[in-house]
């Protein structure tokens, strides 16, 4: 099993499929994007599937979730999903994605076995959408939306970032779309994965101030129908449910003590932690012809390294040189 040295168990793989995207959002890139990885360095889609397959098969695997960049941006991601739900024992297989491209594609990822997927949606308003991701391409995620709920992938999960000044006054707004189309929603605290590496604490609306917003307008509970386990999020139930919504505090209220991710970059690294600063390197030694248990022990490895927490709050704290882009959600 890919145990660390603290006893936590990584039990789900977050796989980037590109660094490419077709947004510029604030929080991740700049408006004139970044240097993208040649095609020759990225994992080919057999490769992708031979390093989950050891993933699910040998370590203990039991949900893979394609990120990117934009994985929709990958051709082969239909035919990469489908020999992800194929494997034995069957992952869990979702995607995170910023809903371009997914009216078209919702029902081929369903017929190929996607169970959900997790959306990027920040704002309400298209100037705002236009500010914030410097693309006019607001109603085409509002349609993905739909198109993903009509597939059946559900409950598709709406990740909302609220930035001080921008869209925090959206907060309760969102919630209400949400609880009115029968999605999911999860506010999550700006991370330093900038790009720019221009993040701010000062800037970053915290989950307390992210529920203290949406308790003006609703009543929240604590959600404790169910352990929380290693998921990220704190829910609450709204107005009594059966609507709920999470708030994901990286920054503020860390989680570092039940983490259960994995993550393996589209150029074959493994990252132990979002903010990890080193990476082990699959890629090579898979194309040097090493072979799957060679490679299954090149990565338990790499998770025995991963250390107790993200250390936002040391003063040692450097952000990684990957941003999250290139890095995978």
């Amino acid at each position: 099993m890919l145990r660390d040295s603290f006893g936590r168990v990584a039990t789900d793989l977050r796989v980037s499929l590109t660094d490419k995207c077709n947004l510029r959002c604030t929080y991740c890139m700049p408006p004139e994007g970044l240097d993208w990885l040649p095609n020759a360095q990225l994992l080919t889609a057999d490769e992708i599937v031979r390093l989950v397959t050891i993933g699910v098969e040998r370590l203990g695997i039991t949900e893979v979730r394609y990120t990117g960049g934009e994985p929709l941006l990958r051709r082969e991601l239909v035919d990469i999903v489908q020999r992800t739900t194929a494997l034995e024992p069957r992952p869990q297989v979702s995607i995170t994605s910023n809903g371009i491209g997914l009216a078209k594609l919702a029902v081929p990822l369903k017929e190929a076995g996607l169970d959900r997927v997790n959306v990027s949606l920040d704002t309400l308003d298209r100037d705002t959408f236009k500010r914030l991701a410097h693309r006019d391409r607001f109603e085409d995620v509002i349609d993905g939306l739909a198109a993903a709920h009509e597939a059946g992938l559900r409950p598709v999960k709406v990740n909302a970032v609220l930035m001080r000044g921008i869209n925090e006054a959206e907060a309760s707004a969102l919630l209400r779309f949400c609880l009115d189309k029968a999605y999911e929603l999860r506010f999550i605290e700006q991370m330093p994965l900038d790009a720019q590496h221009g993040w701010s604490r000062a800037d970053m609306v915290t989950a307390d101030e992210i529920l203290a917003l949406l308790s003006a307008d609703f009543d929240l509970a604590p959600d404790d129908t169910e352990e929380r386990g290693s998921a990220p999020a704190e829910r609450f139930t709204v107005d009594g449910g059966p609507g709920r919504v999470g708030v994901i505090g990286s920054v503020t209220r860390p989680f570092c003590g039940a983490c259960d991710r994995v993550r393996l970059t589209a150029d074959g690294q493994v990252r132990n932690c979002l903010f990890a600063t080193e990476e082990s390197d699959l890629k090579a030694a898979m194309r040097a012809g090493a072979s799957d248990d060679e490679l299954a022990e090149r990565w338990v490895v790499a998770v025995k390294g991963k250390r107790a927490g993200h250390g936002i709050d040391d003063p040692s704290f450097l952000q990684p040189a990957r941003p999250m882009s290139a890095i995978g959600g």
